[in-house]
Formats: structure tokens, C-alpha cells, sequence
């Protein structure tokens, strides 16, 4: 009986899969014996032989603990001035309304039910956004 190609694809396709059972995962993925501690305190430097990626992220550490400056001192409140509860900026709100619109439909006169019941026409208003929506401090909030 001849074989199809159908046929010769699923051979092919079993033989590379049970291949793929004859493999060694030792062989395929070989590992020394340092632990997951020893290669993290390598690359980092945390122990012996730490090289210059050890060095570099020592100096970035560093520079992220420096002390603060009287400039950064001073400068702090202004920063935080906008984002910090008061009395005065409660009353003006900082979180402002973004404007969403109201939109009048009309629905024409009708009949509905499963007796047709005659339904007058009429107004209704509902409003463009589902949700409210709230501007960031300092963004934008009039009408474009």
C-alpha cells in the first residue's frame, strides 16, 4: 500500500519527538555547583571577585545615598505644595471635572408592547460619558 504524505509527516514528526525523549537533560542543561546565592553575590560583588558590573552598581548605590543639599531642602515645599491637603486648596478643588457634555434625544412616537400600545413622543437627556472623569492637578480643564 503507498504512503501518503500525510503519513510520512507523522512519521517525521514522531521520530523527531521521541528524539527529543532521547536527550540527556544533564547534557542539555549542564550546571556547575554554585548556587543561586554564589552567582547573585558575583555579579553584584558581594563576595569575592566581584568584577566591573560589581563596581559600577556600587557607584550607582552610592550616588542614590548622597545627602541632600540646602537647595533640596528649600525646594521641597514648593514641590509639594501643589499636592498637599490645606484649607485653602480644598475649596479650590485640584482634581477639576472634566466636561461632559448633555446629550437631548428625541424619541419619536411609537407604538411598544406585545399589544401595541401607543407611546407619545418625548425628550430625554443622558450625558455623552458614562463615568465622571477627573483632570490631573495643573492640567488642562476648559472647554477646547
Amino acid at each position: 500500500m503507498p504512503r501518503t504524505w500525510i503519513d510520512a509527516a507523522a512519521i517525521l514528526l514522531a521520530a523527531v519527538l521521541l528524539g527529543g525523549c532521547a536527550t540527556s537533560k544533564e547534557k542539555l542543561l549542564p550546571h556547575g555547583h554554585n548556587t543561586m546565592l554564589d552567582i547573585w553575590q558575583q555579579e553584584t560583588g558581594g563576595g569575592e571577585g566581584g568584577g566591573p558590573t560589581a563596581r559600577q552598581l556600587l557607584d550607582a548605590r552610592q550616588g542614590l545615598r548622597r545627602p541632600l543639599t540646602e537647595a533640596d531642602v528649600q525646594a521641597t515645599p514648593a514641590v509639594q505644595e501643589r499636592y498637599t491637603r490645606t484649607a485653602s486648596n480644598e475649596i479650590y478643588r485640584q482634581f477639576h471635572r472634566l466636561p461632559n457634555p448633555d446629550l437631548v434625544m428625541y424619541v419619536f412616537p411609537h407604538l411598544a408592547g406585545t399589544d401595541p400600545v401607543p407611546v407619545p413622543g418625548y425628550s430625554t437627556v443622558f450625558p455623552l460619558y458614562q463615568r465622571v472623569q477627573y483632570a490631573m492637578p495643573g492640567e488642562r480643564v476648559e472647554d477646547y
